[in-house]
């Protein structure tokens, strides 16, 4: 009579099953860590784009409302420069709107009503420019927004035109 070893080819194929097993579950594990850190990369920049969408588009319209009062000006617009920043006077008939621009925000402000409002935040540099014409006197905003994230490859810059015909 043969006697077989405690060890056999049955024994082995389980314990073989076992680390394979345990290799499975180890790659499920590095993959589903590298899909996670993909996850939230993704998710943050997301949101970045979805901020950026939104700065871009107060920016315009902050730029339009100032395109509108601009053109309806009825008298000399003026720019005072200032330490804390510029404001410019536009007058549009009985009222005067003001444009202030400091600590980094830009402020509309009607006389002689006192409304103040914040179309602006977080802008780094904004000059009002005049370009004197023949018929109109154009005047050009420059306007430079702080960057929200470190790594931005390009700051978020606008122009505006607009044109006060002359009376």
């Amino acid at each position: 009579m043969k006697l077989q070893p405690r060890h056999s080819a049955a024994c082995r194929c389980r314990g073989v099953s076992l680390i394979e097993c345990l290799v499975y579950i180890a790659v499920f594990g590095i993959l589903v860590g590298i899909g996670t850190a993909v996850f939230y990369f993704c998710w943050d920049h997301t949101r970045a784009v979805v901020f950026t969408a939104n700065e871009v588009e107060s920016t315009l319209r902050a730029g339009e409302r100032w395109r509108a009062d601009v053109r309806g000006a009825t008298g000399k617009i003026t720019v005072e420069t200032t330490p804390a920043g510029e404001t410019m006077r536009i007058p549009i008939g009985e009222k005067e709107i003001y444009y202030r621009q400091t600590g980094g925000e830009l402020r509309r402000e009607q006389q002689p009503v006192q409304v103040s409002r914040l179309l602006l935040e977080k802008i780094h540099t904004s000059t009002f420019i005049t370009e004197p014409r023949a018929s109109a006197i154009a005047w050009r905003w420059e306007l430079e927004l702080t960057p929200r994230r470190k790594e931005a490859h390009f700051p978020l810059m606008f122009t505006f035109e607009a044109a006060q015909h002359l009376p």
